[in-house]
């Protein structure tokens, strides 16, 4: 038998002594510490809930559900079909779930499972090992969640909503080795984009053991600080110093903890085909600074926002607690996050979710100005219109309008800001919004039934929540709107919510409104959208009609 074997799939050793049943002892002695190992555990999470605020109903029934989910691991161990070698699995500390693969449990193709028969001893011990790949650099044991009090666990302190970023503290998140015992917040950095950060590394495409090289990458302009950003009420869903962390944390970093930026600004060019059209009939003038030529090409500083939130103050904008918030996101991402039950002290949660980018027209720092005039456009991402120009909605043409009277207004000597949302279909995604659109066209698509066709597929006809938005605004240090370049009743409402003062709404002109988005806007003006003009009675919303079905399908 080769030195080899004990570790190595047999159908990779090159060694012709490999005896089917060499391997018994070694599985039986890791089945062994794996049902210690999950008994342990168990006595850990009994414990656990001790600890954690006895009172609280919501956190006792989630313990209950992770010791639901030991419970179900224990009864799966006796009928996994393959097992970690030694090596690979180490002594756990019992503190940890052990590296339990879900490769291992698949059944080989020349051996198919039962799965309400559990395997044979023989046939466990004559199935090979399987060696994690990257193994030297992967930690062996796979931690289930973490909770306070234990050992190598020291967050670093975080004092969310204080104006010093020293005494405020960095936004510490990242799963290295370095950092791990450090973190303070729970998730991942990019938002949605996070999940293709553990794609890169299953399939070996990144080292693990990378750090981020931010030279020259600091932003190109100021902005802030605002008296805003010491405002743990005005600033929930953001990290206000999310664009300066590496370098405000420089001491950090230098000990070894990842600090990662959570925005990120830069300066650009923009060009549409809609922009060099309103210079031609003139509704633009070139000036060199905002206009920078006869192209419509437009000067403009970007800023990427990612979502961080400060838990206690987004359960507030939502008037809800903050248990039912933390269970809420536990449960409904299938127990994707364990540490929002098990870490009542960590309060920062980095969602997977999309985050926003603010266009600023003009300079940056006349947003905080009082003195100068602001015209805003807050926009929600539609892909079918804002980017391939679909029609059945008004997004792309009010988006382009919100930019026009935001350069008008730089231009102006004021300030134009446009921010815009990944919250793709109302946030209910594009696939929810195809369902609704074919359920429309298929049932004649009166703006009478427009929200309906919404609920029925979805449950709900908008998820997009706008109490969170106004934090860009607050960010940026906007005390007050002069023209709002939205309709929306929720964005006015959740502004105004926030102590922005909004002056004027606008509309969009009748003249940019395509015919088939007439259903949207007018359904959209009946339930309480801003309009200059009359409000639309159930009666009128039954005889305004979109594209039918059968004008769609060639």
């Amino acid at each position: 038998m080769c030195s080899s074997c004990v570790e190595t799939p047999h159908s990779l050793c090159s060694s012709s002594e490999r005896p089917a049943d060499a391997s018994a002892p070694v599985v039986a002695d890791v089945l062994s510490q794996i049902l210690l190992s999950v008994q342990a555990l168990q006595s850990d999470y009994k414990s656990l809930s001790q600890k954690i605020d006895s009172s609280s109903d919501s956190a006792a029934d989630a313990i209950h559900l992770l010791e639901q989910r030991i419970n179900e691991l224990q009864l799966s161990t006796s009928s996994r079909k393959s097992s970690p070698s030694v090596s690979a699995l180490g002594l756990p500390d019992l503190k940890a779930v052990p590296a339990l693969s879900p490769a291992l449990s698949a059944a080989s193709e020349e051996t198919p499972s039962e799965p309400s028969a559990p395997a044979s001893p023989e046939l466990i011990a004559q199935t090979p090992a399987v060696e994690f790949t990257n193994s030297a650099k992967l930690s062996t044991p796979i931690a289930l969640t973490s909770y306070p009090g234990q050992p190598g666990v020291n967050p670093i302190a975080l004092d969310w909503g204080n104006s010093d970023p020293a005494k405020r503290g960095p936004i510490v998140v990242s799963h290295a080795r370095a950092t791990i015992g450090s973190r303070n917040a729970i998730g991942a950095h990019s938002g949605s984009y996070g999940i293709y950060h553990a794609l890169a590394v299953a399939k070996n495409a990144i080292d693990l053991d990378h750090k981020p090289d931010f030279t020259n990458t600091q932003p190109p302009v100021q902005i802030g600080p605002y008296p805003q950003w010491g405002n743990s009420k005005k600033i929930v869903a953001m990290d206000p110093f999310g664009h300066l962390a590496p370098w405000l944390y420089k001491d950090y970093v230098k000990d070894g903890i990842e600090i990662r930026p959570s925005i990120a600004v830069t300066k650009a060019h923009m060009h549409l085909p809609e922009f060099q059209e309103a210079v031609r009939s003139g509704e633009l003038k070139v000036d060199g600074e905002v206009v920078v030529n006869e192209h419509g090409d437009l000067a403009v500083t970007k800023v990427a926002v990612e979502p961080v939130w400060y838990l206690p103050g987004v359960a507030e904008r939502f008037g809800i607690d903050e248990d039912t918030l933390r269970r809420s996101l536990f449960e409904d991402t299938g127990g994707s996050y364990p540490e929002l039950i098990t870490r009542p002290d960590i309060k920062i949660f980095l969602p997977p979710i999309g985050g926003m980018t603010a266009y600023i027209f003009g300079d940056p720092a006349k947003t905080s100005d009082p003195s100068v005039r602001l015209a805003l456009r807050v926009h929600d991402e539609c892909n079918g219109s804002d980017v391939f120009g679909s029609d059945i909605c008004t997004c792309r043409p009010y988006l382009i309008f919100g930019i026009v009277e935001a350069v008008k207004e730089a231009q102006a000597g004021g300030s134009g800001v446009v921010v815009y949302f990944r919250k793709e279909g109302r946030a209910l995604g594009e696939v929810t919004k195809y369902l609704v659109y074919n359920a429309r066209k298929r049932s004649g698509d009166s703006a009478a039934e427009y929200f309906k066709r919404t609920e029925n597929v979805a449950g709900v006809k908008d998820m997009r929540f706008q109490e969170l938005m106004p934090d860009i605004l607050h960010f940026l240090g906007i005390t007050k709107i002069d023209r709002m370049l939205s309709m929306s009743n929720m964005k006015y409402d959740a502004i105004v919510g926030q102590g922005i003062a909004i002056h004027e709404r606008v509309p969009i002109p009748e003249e940019m409104i395509p015919d088939d988005s007439r259903v949207e806007i007018d359904a959209k003006i009946h339930s309480g959208y801003y309009t200059e003009g009359r409000i639309p009675t159930e009666e009128d919303l039954k005889n305004v009609k979109g594209r039918q079905w059968e004008d769609i399908v060639h």
